[in-house]
């Protein structure tokens, strides 16, 4: 099993950073900085936490001048890059926010983000100097470094993992949407990501305002088009019917009265398994008739969580382009095995075949503990 991430933070880690502190900045206390660190609590502490213990012991440990504390960390952030020196930004996070210290702190961000990431530090400043933040963070997105395009996107995300969330954002994303006005069609992959990311994330709680966007920006530019779709992912698979009429899906007209499936079935390789094992799903559909249909192919299961409810999640299957009245089949193995973001209990999951949305068909599987009997019969599907 490999180590957590915050093993990275070892003694033999911090005898090394202080060493190249010591050299810069001779007055530093190694002795002071290292016992502050390794409190009595520190094998407690979780990643985020030993990196804001860090940040809170330069602040003892450094200048108490802000612009001072800074300046050596100047002198070796060159020799401090990768993901073990988040705490360079976090510490500007902690000891930058003075009113007199904000456009200092927004400079050390700026510069650390290329050598770790900003993406989380920025967001205090966002909340307590949104106007001033978001200034500095529109000029970014014409800097000539990506790492500084990127967190112009990054550090606006209204619902960034890890990162604090940005209540202003989700109640309007205007501000947010301009920062990605400027960066559709930039030329980094790594800025693009991020850029969609920003988009999913504010489609959870203002849709219309990303479809609108959308529908304005897809079509313009082959790396703006990457964006939307990659963008919209997350009302794909709510299959909002504007989103799959964008992306040339076909969809239901007048009710039901025109689908894009003339037959699908599911069937399951077995009718119940234990925890830890595996099943096929066999899938087969019929497109109807007339003109080619574009199918986005999904399954869902419902799994049963530890209260007795069921939580369901979505798996791709297929994008494909049929010709009118073409068949499809496939296999897909799905394994029912304990992860660290998921476990798994004992009771009936509901599986279902989706097409664009639509439900066409359905079955029904035991999942056991590891000392029940396992049925191998397999069970059909029923048609929806």
């Amino acid at each position: 099993m490999p180590e957590p991430l915050k093993s990275i933070y070892t003694e033999a880690f911090l005898q090394d950073f202080t060493a190249k502190l010591k050299s810069a900045y001779p007055p530093f206390d190694s002795t002071l900085f290292i016992t502050f660190v390794l409190g009595d609590d520190w094998e407690s502490l979780e990643l985020k936490a030993r990196i804001r213990r860090i940040s809170q012991a330069l602040g003892r440990t450094l200048p108490k001048s802000f612009a001072e504390a800074l300046d050596v960390l100047y002198r070796i952030d060159e020799h401090c890059v990768g993901f073990p020196y988040l705490f360079f930004p976090d510490f500007v996070e902690v000891h930058g926010q003075a009113e007199d210290d904000v456009e200092l702190a927004l400079d050390a961000l700026e510069r650390f983000t290329s050598k770790s990431s900003s993406e989380f530090a920025i967001r205090a400043f966002l909340i307590h100097a949104p106007d001033r933040t978001m200034t500095r963070m529109r000029k970014w997105t014409s800097s000539d470094n990506e790492h500084v395009r990127r967190l112009a996107s990054e550090g606006c995300r209204p619902r960034l993992p890890w990162g604090q969330s940005l209540p202003l954002f989700k109640r309007n994303p205007a501000p947010v949407l301009d920062i990605l006005e400027r960066l559709k069609r930039d030329p980094s992959l790594y800025v693009r990501k991020s850029v969609a990311n920003n988009l999913n994330d504010i489609s959870k709680d203002n849709p219309r305002q990303v479809k609108e966007t959308a529908y304005r920006w897809y079509g313009s530019d082959p790396l703006t088009d990457w964006i939307v779709r990659r963008g919209c992912r997350g009302l794909l698979r709510q299959a909002d019917p504007e989103i799959l009429a964008l992306f040339g899906y076909a969809t239901a007209e007048n009710g039901n009265a025109l689908l894009p499936v003339d037959q699908a079935s599911l069937q399951l390789s077995s009718a119940s398994i234990t925890i830890g094992e595996h099943i096929e799903l066999h899938f087969s559909l019929t497109a109807r008739p007339g003109a080619p249909v574009r199918l986005r192919l999904e399954y869902a299961i419902d799994f049963i969580k530890a209260s007795g409810r069921s939580s369901r999640k979505l798996f791709m299957l297929a994008d494909r382009t049929l010709d009118g009245g073409e068949r499809l089949s496939g296999t897909r193995r799905h394994r029912f095995a304990d992860l660290t973001t998921r476990r798994h209990y004992p009771g009936i999951h509901r599986i279902v075949l989706l097409i664009n949305g639509i439900q066409y068909a359905e079955g029904h599987l035991s999942l056991l503990s590891g000392n029940a009997t396992v049925d191998l019969l397999p069970q059909p599907s029923r048609l929806l």
